[in-house]
């Protein structure tokens, strides 16, 4: 260290202080530096000392030539890092925990960096390859079968091990499965594509994971299209002519997979093939136009103008029963879970316990409508009916007791559907409403239809509504519960085949099947169009 550079280092300071020999400026150091300090000006410092002037001897230290504080800071960095070591190594683990900590709380976040980068690999367990080899397979087929489909690709591509796990474990056949179980959209297509008949099975195929594998892209595309379908309006049509003796059209109806039940307006039930399109069965005993219908995997129930309700085998279309009680025609019916629901022409409401076909007794009569009951439907907590004189009500479905009216409506309302919390209808206002059934407040107005919306129905993404203007309308539901939604966008498609009014439609998420004045069922199919066929 040169004298000029010593002066610098120490003008207008205090007098030099020679630090302890274990700190960080060592002891030969400290002695070259004092061979150009006068006698009396040497002193050594206490540990407070030492903290309070350390920052003072750190500013002189880099005056010492580079190369020779590097090779001292390496020997004394090794020296007393071993030291450290040799302690650290004899505490128990939670004191080693607990001193890391406050190391840690000292670092910057440069630092933290680095040890993170450091730690990470050594963090690393690759469990679904080490899980086979003690025996638990089915521990690593358990926790791939929790990805989604994007990850179960990915996982495939990990490593030889993660596909045979992937493979041997058929978790391609469980997503699909499962999604069968939870989602309408893949049970349809499950029913509808014929491949529902080998899943729930075991499968002794070797080949079976690629099958499913290869199946699960078909799919998607499927989906896809059926979306894309409903967007357009691009569809297959089928058409079933009726051909009633007497007064034409179709007022109601309902299908599944392997037939439709439609009533007339000639006062027959009539039990469409739904592959062939013919007729296979006519039910006769009403005399006067069927209005209403509901079927389950056991019994047909009608209502007709003729006041009556009656009661029908499915099988055989034998008259089980025959419920006389309204004075005027039956407008609807809905029955589940033992309870059915009628409405009248007569203004009232009948609510009534199924025992069995055969055994169906009146509980309880609603009164409050001052128009003709058009339309109920009802779910273990509310009835709902709307009326003729522009209102719905609510009534608690157990105890039968009045909860509320919904009032918005400007004329008459001819159709609503209930489910969850909200309720959907039409009215001869033309328009449709959207209704929040326990606060009684009016979501959404939908106009576009030119006369009376007839009829309605919705599920988790679309309306489609039918009126007497001959339209069907399929409309954006998420978008309508959507305040901040333009009115304009949320019609999606109006499809116009009939050439009389639409009096009922049911749907699903791969076709619309739809009644009119016509005498006419028209399928519209959204997953086999006329171009893919």
């Amino acid at each position: 260290m040169t004298s000029e550079s010593f002066k610098k280092a120490n003008r207008g300071g205090p007098d030099f202080m020679v630090t302890d020999p274990t700190s960080s400026v060592s002891l030969a150091s400290n002695l070259e530096i004092s061979s150009h300090i006068q006698p009396g000006r040497l002193k050594l410092l206490t540990d407070e000392e030492h903290r309070v002037n350390l920052a003072a001897n750190v500013r002189s230290i880099w005056s010492i030539p580079q190369a020779e504080k590097k090779l001292f800071d390496q020997e004394q960095y090794e020296k007393e890092a071993e030291q450290c070591i040799n302690v650290f190594v004899k505490w128990e683990e939670h004191q080693q925990v607990d001193f890391i900590t406050q190391l840690f709380s000292k670092m910057c976040h440069y630092q933290h960096g680095l040890i993170n980068g450091y730690l990470r690999p050594m963090l690393q367990r690759d469990f679904i390859t080490a899980l086979p080899g003690k025996g638990l397979d089915h521990v690593a087929e358990k926790i791939l079968s929790y990805l989604d489909a994007d990850s179960l690709k990915a996982a495939e591509l990990v490593c030889k091990e993660w596909y045979r796990v992937i493979s041997d474990g058929m978790l391609w056949k469980k997503y699909i499965e499962h999604m069968v179980i939870t989602d309408d959209l893949w049970r349809g297509l499950a029913e509808r594509r014929g491949w529902m008949v080998t899943l729930f099975k075991p499968n002794s195929q070797g080949n079976a994971h690629k099958y499913y594998r290869s199946l699960y892209p078909k799919l998607i595309a499927d989906i896809e299209r059926i979306e894309n379908n409903w967007r357009t309006g691009k569809h297959r049509l089928e058409k079933i002519v009726c051909r009633s003796e007497s007064s034409k059209g179709v007022y109601c109806l309902q299908y599944d997979e392997n037939k439709i039940i439609s009533g007339l307006r000639d006062n027959s039930i009539k039990m469409w093939n739904r592959k062939t399109l013919e007729c296979e069965n006519t039910l006769t005993g009403h005399t006067g136009s069927v209005l209403c219908l509901q079927y389950d995997k056991n019994i047909i129930i009608s209502g007709s103008s003729d006041s009556t309700v009656r009661v029908w085998s499915i099988t055989d279309g034998s008259l089980q029963n025959t419920l006389i009680h309204h004075s005027e025609a039956v407008l609807h019916l809905r029955f589940q879970d033992g309870i059915m629901v009628t409405c009248s022409k007569d203004r009232s409401i009948a609510v009534w316990d199924m025992q069995s076909p055969s055994d169906i007794n009146l509980r309880r009569v609603l009164v409050g409508h001052r128009a003709a009951v058009n339309v109920v439907d009802f779910d273990h907590k509310y009835i709902v009916s709307a009326s003729g004189d522009r209102t719905i009500k609510v009534w608690d479905t157990s105890s039968c007791e009045f909860v509320r009216t919904l009032n918005g409506h400007r004329r008459g309302i001819a159709c609503l559907q209930y489910h969850g919390n909200l309720v959907v209808s039409g009215s001869s206002d033309n328009t449709i409403r959207l209704w929040d059934i326990d606060f009684g407040s009016c979501l959404r107005v939908l106009e576009g239809h030119e006369e009376l919306v007839r009829c309605i129905r919705f599920d988790s993404k679309r309306i489609v509504s039918g009126a007497y203007d001959g339209k069907i309308k399929v409309w954006d539901l998420q978008a309508a519960l959507d305040p901040r939604t333009p009115n304009g966008t949320l019609c999606l498609r109006t499809l116009v085949e009939h050439s009389g009014r639409v009096f009922r439609l049911q749907f699903d998420e791969f076709q619309i099947v739809s009644s009119s004045h016509d005498d006419t069922i028209l399928i519209w199919d959204f997953l086999d169009t006329e171009e893919e066929t």
